[in-house]
């Protein structure tokens, strides 16, 4: 087990100064200085400078907070953290239980916490240790890995051994159990050695498999059709779980076999266990996921901690649970909700049975990981299965097309790189501000405040918070400097890989891509949450009463406000001396750190995680895309967003590596060949004016297929890649990213980049009014 310190310090005084003075009036303006130490990757702030008291953090426009990757391989210096030992003897304060660590000030008997500012005394021992700080990471660097000794007693060996579990829907057709098959033939060649496997199937009934005989044993538990609650039998005593669970490396072979049995239930078999049983006038279906889910939770918590350390399971879904406990009504989905003057948005994106959150409560006390793949252009309802994975430290994945899924490029990835498993997570502010609200996929602790549990982390899972002060005052003035402190505790069971770190932010005041990442967790909140007293700033005030409209106007008045107070601190326009659009300046020309801020905002408005429902935006979709980003990194997030389009004169020359996303552009580079990257998807495009010697697809050896190649090893999903001709193949799939445009998707509603501004500016007229 290891202790992960990251401690980091921030000016304060984000401030507003006088400009040079006009005839009529003397303007402040807000000014983004460069703080002292960059933040680690592990700790990612909005601004480097933080805000001198509430009215300045108003002025400024900006959340306050940060993103946190606590398993990130190196900081964005490319600096690992140093490693040491003794970690359960690092001196704690007794005040607010921060950890010692450099930015302490270390005295003949004692030392001061950065945090709170308290003097703690230290043992002889402990003084005679720290008198070689060149032995004591703590002393040395502020980002640091302490190994801790293993908690009670046992068979270690055994206790490190992961566990995985795949739950396989038999509701289903030959074409979902083929993927996955591959998927899991492609999971089982990345476990590491050590790894315990089983497999179990679930539809009216479900299936337990031994594959540690000769012969792949299976036995079918039942599910009655009028269950309401748990099974009557426990699955430990249909099959004792260490004959369930089969280890890797002795039987892999095994393992496949046993998958090739696979096959769907029919339909004679599901209605024929269901009774025919109608459920208000509804015929009952066969897909038991909730029993099956609950049963398989309960019989691995038995032996958590003794057979294992860490269960991962990955749930394999063909369709919405419809049988038994746990069932999802999906008729809410096909009824106009017009009709009985609902709003489908947010109707269709609140869950409709507490049953799985419920579920990833009990899964976390269990030790147990689900991940949950949804494999259909079926509604499923993911609103309401989303709970089980994103609370449970797993990930929700959502394949509508089976002919061209990277569902087993994404399991291998998935288990081939890197993970912490049993985490904790905390992070403490020094006492002049506090946590105001976190986002990420992870469980809070039950006693106490500002704690998480995550199951599983692994190197890009990101985190935010933002903040608030803890009183009126702000920061007093000659106070030290701010101070962050991010304690995770973890376990690993994958070796730790050298991995590419990404350039240093050091240099930017603003952290526009970290904004953005607030910004949407923001927006994800008002999507799920009724209580407005926990809704984060004073920007987004509104609850989930209005639904997906709501949030969308709240995020275009934001981006009004925020141009508007730089409008005025910069001495542009003044309240109530502005008539004219044309003298707001809305492009940020002050502030290159916010430029590219209206349009991260103008494709967020356009993203389908904020389109309307008749708009033809699939709510599972939105689900899948509302968990995929509150776990992403701000730079993956921002792609997610807002694509990056670079041009290439040939497939080894580069061109221009960014344009705006809009069909001018590409007219306006002259070049022949493009490359978009969306984080998903990776499109390859040829100009209809190409040149018909260019080799088309680019060939294997050339920078553009260098490029791609490293995008997609770099990614935590498999981005799917295209390859289109203009001038002959359907262009729509790249065109539809070019969101600058009048006109987007057939919908003459949304305005392009420029309106979007001109509106803005409006925006602005009207407020500064």
């Amino acid at each position: 087990m290891v202790l992960r310190l990251a401690k980091r310090s921030f000016s304060r005084d984000i401030t507003v100064e006088p400009t040079a003075k006009t005839e009529s009036n003397e303007a402040p303006s807000i000014t983004y200085r460069f703080a002292e130490a960059s933040a680690a990757m592990a700790m990612r702030a909005t601004v480097s400078r933080f805000p001198a008291d509430d009215k300045t953090l108003e002025a400024s426009g900006l959340p306050w907070g940060v993103t946190v990757t606590p398993f990130a391989p190196a900081d964005e210096r490319g600096d690992t953290p140093l490693y040491g030992s003794g970690g359960h003897l690092l001196p704690r304060c007794e005040n607010c239980w921060g950890y010692l660590s450099a930015l302490c000030e270390i005295e003949r008997w004692g030392w001061t916490c950065a945090l709170c500012g308290s003097f703690i005394g230290l043992d002889s021992a402990t003084l005679d240790r720290y008198t070689q700080p060149q032995d004591c990471p703590e002393l040395s660097s502020s980002f640091i890995d302490l190994e801790l000794p293993a908690e009670g007693s046992g068979d270690g060996e055994m206790q490190t051994r992961p566990v995985y579990v795949a739950a396989v829907d038999l509701s289903s057709s030959e074409e979902f159990l083929e993927l996955v098959k591959s998927a899991l033939l492609a999971a089982l060649e990345a476990l590491v050695p050590g790894s315990l496997f089983g497999l179990v199937t679930f539809s009216h009934k479900i299936g337990l498999y031994d594959v540690q005989g000769p012969i792949a044993v299976v036995k079918n538990i039942f599910i009655p059709p009028d269950l309401e609650d748990r099974l009557p039998v426990d699955l430990e005593d249909v099959m004792p779980l260490l004959s369930f669970l089969a280890p890797v490396e002795t039987c892999k072979d095994r393992i496949a076999a046993a998958l090739e049995t696979l096959k769907p239930t029919t339909s004679w078999e599901r209605t024929t266990a269901a009774g025919q049983g109608h459920n208000d006038g509804v015929l009952l279906g066969g897909r038991g996921f909730g029993v099956a889910m609950t049963a398989l939770i309960d019989y691995l918590s038995s032996e958590y901690g003794s057979t294992f350390a860490l269960a991962r399971v990955f749930a394999f879904m063909s369709g919405p649970p419809d049988y038994g406990s746990g069932q999802l009504d999906t008729r809410r989905y096909g009824e106009q909700y017009a009709s009985k003057r609902e709003d489908a948005d947010l109707a269709l994106l609140s869950e409709q049975t507490p049953f799985y959150k419920d579920l990833a409560a009990v899964a976390v006390q269990a030790g147990v990981c689900v991940d949950i793949f949804a494999i259909t252009d079926e509604y499923t309802d993911l609103a309401s299965l989303k709970y089980l994975s994103i609370e449970s430290g797993g990930s929700l994945f959502l394949y509508s097309n089976m002919d061209d899924s990277t569902l087993p490029q994404d399991m291998y990835r998935m288990l081939s790189r890197p993970y912490a498993f049993g985490c904790i997570l905390r992070l403490r502010t020094s006492s002049d501000f506090k946590l105001g609200y976190s986002y990420g996929h992870f469980f809070p602790d039950p006693q106490y405040e500002n704690v998480q549990h995550i199951i599983y982390c692994d190197s890009f899972a990101t985190y935010a918070y933002d903040f608030e002060f803890a009183n009126s005052n702000g920061f007093f003035r000659y106070t030290e400097p701010p101070v962050l402190q991010l304690a995770f505790q973890y376990s690993i069971v994958v070796p730790q890989e050298d991995t590419d770190t990404s350039e240093s932010n050091s240099a930017r005041s603003v952290d526009p891509e970290a904004t953005l990442s607030i910004l949407v967790h923001k927006a994800l909140t008002l999507l799920e949450e009724n209580d407005d007293d926990k809704l984060p700033t004073k920007v987004i005030l509104a609850s989930l009463k209005e639904g997906v409209r709501e949030g969308r106007l709240l995020l275009h008045d934001w981006l009004v406000i925020l141009t508007a107070q730089y409008n005025d601190a910069h001495g542009l326009v003044q309240s109530g001396a502005v008539n004219e659009t044309s003298r707001v300046d809305v492009a940020f020309s002050q502030c290159p750190q916010l430029q590219s801020m209206p349009r991260l905002i103008f494709a967020l408005l356009r993203n389908p995680l904020l389109r309307l429902h008749e708009e033809g935006i699939h709510p599972d979709f939105r689900i899948y895309l509302q968990c995929l980003f509150s776990a992403l990194e701000p730079i993956s997030l921002q792609l997610a967003i807002y694509p990056l389009l670079a041009s290439y004169s040939t497939p080894d020359n580069l061109a221009y590596p960014r344009h705006s996303l809009s069909r001018g552009a590409l007219l306006a580079s002259g070049s022949p060949i493009f490359l978009l990257d969306a984080f998903t998807n990776l499109i390859v495009y040829y100009s209809p004016s190409a040149d018909l010697s260019l080799p088309f697809p680019p060939p294997h050896d050339c920078l553009l297929r260098t490029t791609i190649n490293k995008l997609k090893q770099e990614r935590c999903i498999t981005p799917k890649l295209t390859f289109i001709r203009g001038a002959e193949d359907d262009a729509s799939v790249f065109e539809r990213y070019l969101i600058e445009e009048q006109n987007v998707d057939g919908f003459s509603s949304l305005m392009g980049f420029d309106s979007f501004l001109e509106e803005i500016s409006q925006g602005v007229v009207e407020f500064l009014k």
